[in-house]
């Protein structure tokens, strides 16, 4: 009974303290600048990709693959049409050029997660704006070298262990294992790009300083079961979010051509409140 009581006034105050800091209206303001940042983040990476011979075609078709995976069917079809639209219409020359405004897009969309952290952690922004670009900047050429990387790992890193466990004559086993672990190595790679984000996106100097933290205490963040919780949080309403448009989806039919959209920036307004 006391651990009912216990998990109703947690839960409780956790609702009191959304409602307080606006998070579902900063999901909003998100799922906005998430709109925004999507394209030129996705054209930054097909641009990344172009420097892996041979291997571009492949590192695309898997990044959206494993986008539509999460993504409702509407809005990942959506995603990939105006992806081969943009590639389309704009040249090599052009679309390399075009790299510093997709980076700088991409970036603030980045800068607008940091101040709904900083909401949500009860801090000023303390830090100059430069620093903050900077920061926002930084993360996401992290991001995308971890997509890449694991989008690298997941494609050639079974044929590189496919062909030594073969020396071993355990090839076929190796097989059965790798399609088991594709998964858990891009949750893995999800789970250190949220850690990323909480950690250098939000300004938690200034709440170590208001806190009075320690340095071990600041350390251990990185290791904080919030990162597991909004990992989790995100897997659980993309995927039931996805199954709700499969079976009652009527943006189509209210919005006609605009539903795909109304889905993808739903979409982003959900992932904004797990974050």
């Amino acid at each position: 009974m006391a651990s009912r009581l216990i998990s109703k006034d947690f839960l409780w105050r956790v609702w009191a303290r959304a409602e307080a800091d606006e998070i579902f209206g900063r999901s909003a303001q998100l799922s906005y600048y998430f709109l925004l940042a999507l394209f030129p983040l996705l054209l930054f990476l097909i641009t990344l990709f172009g420097y892996f011979d041979g291997a571009s075609s492949h590192l695309r078709h898997k990044l959206l693959s494993y986008l539509g995976d999460v993504m409702p069917s509407s809005a990942s079809q959506l995603v990939v049409d105006t992806i081969d639209q943009v590639t389309a219409a704009r040249g090599g020359g052009k679309l390399s050029f075009g790299l510093l405004a997709a980076i700088w897009a991409a970036s603030s969309g980045m800068n607008a997660l940091g101040q709904s952290l900083n909401a949500a952690y009860d801090v000023r922004e303390t830090r100059p704006w430069w620093k903050v670009r900077l920061i926002s900047i930084a993360l996401t050429f992290a991001l995308s070298t971890l997509i890449t990387s694991a989008l690298v790992i997941v494609l050639y890193g079974g044929r590189l262990g496919h062909s030594l466990a073969a020396l071993i004559h355990e090839g076929r086993a190796f097989g059965v294992a790798w399609k088991i672990l594709q998964w858990p190595i891009a949750l893995a790679f999800v789970f250190i790009t949220f850690a990323l984000v909480y950690h250098f996106a939000p300004d938690l100097a200034a709440k170590r300083r208001e806190r009075r933290l320690s340095a071990s205490d600041y350390r251990r963040r990185w290791l904080s079961p919030g990162v597991l919780v909004a990992v989790a949080l995100w897997l659980v309403v993309s995927l039931g979010f996805r199954l709700y448009l499969h079976f009652f989806n009527s943006y189509s039919a209210m919005y006609g051509s605009l539903g795909a959209v109304i889905s993808l920036m739903l979409w982003f307004y959900l992932t904004g409140a797990a974050i």
